[in-house]
């Protein structure tokens, strides 16, 4: 048995199996550099590229031009709806007046907009199940750049677990956000390609 069977294993004797048990265990396994997410009770890591990390500092950045920094978080878990959803998404933009549970987290009610970057190995998260969770959360705007494509994709008007409008831009295009909460038009010409 591995280190993480065996603490899994002590978490579903002691009663449910809940997200901050999981996320506790793997706080002491995941490699430096590595990202961890659990979607739909699934654990997945993955390491962090340099063209993963260009778009989202693009990405932080331009929103740092309208919104104060303790609104935008990066990495930083948020539990979402369904069977074990606790993401890390690659950008979050919280409401204003946003506040943590009394378990220090941020609640997927008050996420008005999210950013994935497209990872080879977690890709159907982003398109799929994660894409319905924050539908289901009703999170306005979900925006995926994906570097393999050299696109991005933006979903907004959630409805019953989907989003309503999807729109392509290539990279290089602008992302016209300024009808939408994000009230903003982010620039993609400096996105790397991979």
């Amino acid at each position: 048995m591995t280190v993480l069977e065996d603490r899994t294993e002590m978490a579903e004797e002691s009663g449910e199996l809940t997200l901050d048990k999981l996320f506790e265990s793997l706080e002491r396994i995941t490699p430096e550099g590595y990202k961890v997410e659990i979607v739909e009770g699934a654990i997945f890591m993955s390491p962090q590229r340099d063209t993963h990390w260009e778009i989202i500092a693009d990405i932080y950045e331009q929103l740092r031009t309208r919104y104060p920094r303790k609104r935008i978080k990066s990495d930083v878990r948020v539990d979402y709806p369904g069977h074990l959803n606790g993401f890390c998404s690659d950008v979050t933009l919280v409401a204003e007046g946003a506040e943590k549970t009394p378990g220090g987290l941020w609640r997927c009610d008050d996420v008005e907009f999210v950013a994935e970057v497209i990872s080879k190995g977690t890709a159907h998260n982003d398109y799929g199940p994660k894409r319905a969770a924050y539908a289901t959360a009703e999170v306005p705007v979900y925006v995926i750049a994906d570097p393999y494509q050299r696109r991005c994709h933006i979903y907004t008007q959630p409805k019953e677990g989907d989003y309503e409008i999807e729109t392509t831009v290539h990279f290089g295009s602008d992302l016209d956000l300024t009808k939408t909460i994000v009230d903003l038009t982010l620039k993609t010409d400096g996105f790397p390609r991979d």
